[in-house]
């Protein structure tokens, strides 16, 4: 029998990264992003794959969904699951840089996980020598997160379907600047087009307790304009387009949004 190798910390942090972009039906071993990612920790796929439903079994977003993983998660998965999740704002960046090392990604380049094609690199603009270590680390965080709803997400605004990549956002429920520890979770994350999420952001549209979209009193009153009609009031009390296996966004975190953000612009 071959020799088990064990895990290192490098490599469980991007299977965590994985994780979080990747919906649990793409947790396979003929998944793209697996192959690719297997391939270079000289892994198999299966074994990788197998990883990523272990943490499964650990994850209280996919048990509300009625998703159980496999039951075979270690006392290492276990502590590196608490360790992620204990501090995102540290270690998801660490698990986006771990991942480009592993591809080899020069800091002007961009990187990423594309469900349905692999891994991407590409071009990126230039930063500059200027940037100081903590605005990379800020710009790997938020690049995961962007990456983590939109895949959450299917790739396709929640609202209107659109799935042009470039227009969307990956809007947060909990304000970025108020709730620092929320920041990465992407079960605070909504991913909308540019227009649908500077509604959210405004106030101007909220998701009540089904996910269905409601509409302020300013929007509402603006509805016989054709333009307000086509892009906001066709889609009330429409819910949420996700991924039938996709972690839900936060009903609580939802509500704070409806109560605080929403209700001034009512």
């Amino acid at each position: 029998m071959p020799t088990r190798i064990k895990w290192t910390r490098d490599e469980l942090l991007i299977a965590l990264n994985l994780y979080h972009k990747l919906t649990f039906g793409q947790m396979h071993a003929r998944q793209p992003v697996i192959v690719e990612v297997a391939q270079k920790l000289q892994r198999s796929a299966g074994s990788l794959a197998m990883k990523l439903c272990n943490f499964a079994s650990l994850d209280p977003a996919l048990k509300l969904r009625g998703i159980k993983g496999l039951e075979g998660a270690s006392k290492l998965d276990v502590s590196m699951w608490r360790e992620f999740h204990a501090d995102l704002n540290d270690t998801a960046p660490e698990s986006e840089v771990a991942l480009r090392k592993l591809f080899h990604v020069t800091e002007d380049a961009e990187l990423e996980v594309l469900p349905k094609k692999g891994i991407i690199t590409s071009k990126g603009p230039p930063s500059g020598r200027t940037a100081v270590a903590a605005n990379v680390m800020l710009r790997r965080g938020q690049e995961y997160f962007r990456q983590s709803v939109l895949n959450n997400f299917g790739g396709c605004c929640g609202v209107s379907g659109l799935a042009v990549r470039d227009l969307l956002v990956a809007s947060h429920i909990l304000p970025w600047s108020s709730h620092p520890a929320e920041r990465l979770n992407v079960r605070n994350g909504l991913c909308l087009s540019r227009l649908h999420d500077a509604a959210f952001d405004r106030g101007l549209i909220a998701f009540d307790e089904d996910l269905r979209l409601v509409l302020s009193r300013r929007l509402r009153d603006e509805l016989a304009e054709p333009v307000i009609e086509d892009y906001f009031g066709r889609y009330v009390g429409q819910s949420l387009h996700l991924p039938d296996d996709a972690a839900l966004p936060s009903l609580e975190f939802l509500e704070h949004h409806r109560g605080v953000i929403f209700d001034r612009a009512a």
